[in-house]
C-alpha cells in the first residue's frame, strides 16, 4: 500500500523550494507582487520549484513556516545607508573603473528604471522597438542591456543605423534633457516599461557588445565606425582584444604570433605576465627559445610597468596585424565558417 503524504518522512527542501511553499500559501495578488520584484531568471527558478513541491505534505508546510517565523525573528532592520561600505568594498575588489561600471548597474534607484525591464524582451521585439528611434536613444537603453542581448539587437536593427548607435555607445556621456524626454516617450509607449535613470556607456560598453556579435557584424560594423570616428573605432578595437585574450589562441596562432614577435619585446611583455599566463605562452615556444626567453626575464630584473605595458600593446597590434592577414584568427572570427 502507498505511503500516504501526510505520513511521508520528513522532506528536505532548498532554499527556493522553501520560497515555493510560501508562494503557494499567499494569495494570487500577493504572490504577483512578489514575482514583479523578482528578475527574469528568477522567477523562472521560482517556478519550476512550485511545480516541483505540488506534492508538499501538511507537516512539511508547518516545517517551512517554522523556519522562516525563526529566521525572521532572528532578523533586524539595520538603519543604515550600505552605500559607502559597499562602493569601498567594490573598489577595493575591482578598481576605480569597473567599480563604477559594476555599481551603476546595481544600485537601487528611488525610482524604478524602466530599462531593467527590456531583460524581459527578445532581441527582435527590442530591435523592432528601437529601429524607428533617434539612434542615441537605442544607445543608451543598448548600453544598459546585457553585451550578448545588445549584440543581438545591434545585428537586427537597420544596417546603416548599425555603425551609428555603436558609435555613440561608445562616446556616451551626461544624457541631456532632449535625449532623456525621448527616452521616457518611447518606453512609455511600451506597456509595463516607466521612466528610465541617468545610464552612461563608454568604449569598453561597446567593445563588450562587438565582442558577443558574429563577426561579420564586427568586419562590417567597425570600419565604417572608423569612418565617422577613427579614434573611437581604434579605442573600441583596444578594449575588445587586450593582452589576456592572446591566452586564449589556439596553439598554432600563439605560436605563429610569438615567433613574430621581437625577441626583446616578448621578454617585456612576459615580464609583466603571472606565471600560468607565461607558461602558456612559452608552451608555443620551442623548448630551447622558451628557455632563453625565461632566462632573459630572469636576468631583466624590475622593469617598469610602462615598459611592460607599451610591449604587450606591441604584441597586441602585431596579432591583429596577423590577423588581418588571416594567418592567425582572433576572438570569433571562426563564427562564420561552416
Amino acid at each position: 500500500m502507498t505511503q500516504s503524504l501526510s505520513s511521508a518522512a520528513p522532506r528536505g527542501f532548498s532554499g527556493v523550494e522553501k520560497a515555493a511553499v510560501l508562494m503557494m500559501l499567499v494569495g494570487d495578488e500577493e504572490a504577483a507582487a512578489i514575482l514583479k520584484k523578482l528578475d527574469p531568471d528568477e522567477v523562472r527558478r521560482l517556478g519550476k520549484a512550485m511545480f516541483a513541491v505540488a506534492d508538499v505534505a501538511e507537516p512539511q508546510v508547518a516545517a517551512v513556516l517554522d523556519d522562516f517565523v525563526a529566521r525572521a525573528r532572528s532578523c533586524s532592520a539595520i538603519g543604515f545607508d550600505p552605500r559607502p561600505q559597499i562602493e569601498t568594498m567594490m573598489t577595493k575588489a575591482l578598481g576605480p573603473e569597473r567599480a563604477d561600471t559594476v555599481l551603476s548597474r546595481i544600485t537601487p534607484r528611488e525610482e524604478a528604471c524602466a530599462i531593467e525591464m527590456l531583460d524581459w524582451l527578445e532581441p527582435e521585439d527590442m530591435a523592432a522597438l528601437l529601429r524607428d528611434e533617434h539612434p542615441q536613444v537605442a544607445a543608451v537603453l543598448l548600453a544598459n542591456v546585457d553585451p550578448a542581448v545588445a549584440a543581438q539587437v545591434i545585428e537586427h536593427l537597420p544596417d546603416p543605423m548599425q555603425p551609428d548607435v555603436l558609435h555613440r555607445i561608445a562616446t556616451l556621456g551626461p544624457i541631456s534633457p532632449d535625449a532623456l524626454a525621448m527616452l521616457r516617450d518611447l518606453l512609455a509607449r511600451r506597456p509595463g516599461l516607466g521612466a528610465p535613470g541617468l545610464p552612461l556607456g563608454g568604449t569598453r560598453e561597446a567593445a563588450a557588445i562587438m565582442n558577443k556579435a558574429r563577426a561579420g557584424v564586427e568586419q562590417r560594423v567597425m570600419p565604417r565606425i572608423a569612418k565617422i570616428d577613427r579614434e573611437t573605432a581604434r579605442r573600441i578595437e583596444e578594449e575588445m582584444f587586450v593582452f589576456e585574450h592572446l591566452l586564449d589562441l589556439d596553439p598554432k596562432s600563439l605560436g605563429t604570433l610569438m615567433r613574430a614577435v621581437d625577441s626583446d619585446v616578448l621578454v617585456l611583455a612576459l615580464r609583466g605576465a603571472d606565471e600560468d599566463a607565461r607558461a602558456i605562452f612559452l608552451a608555443a615556444m620551442s623548448q630551447r627559445a622558451a628557455d632563453t626567453v625565461r632566462d632573459e626575464i630572469d636576468a631583466r630584473g624590475q622593469v617598469r610597468l610602462s615598459d611592460v605595458l607599451d610591449a604587450q600593446r606591441q604584441m597586441l597590434a602585431t596579432a591583429r596585424r596577423l590577423a588581418k592577414e588571416g594567418t592567425i584568427r582572433l576572438g570569433n572570427q571562426s563564427d562564420d565558417y561552416v
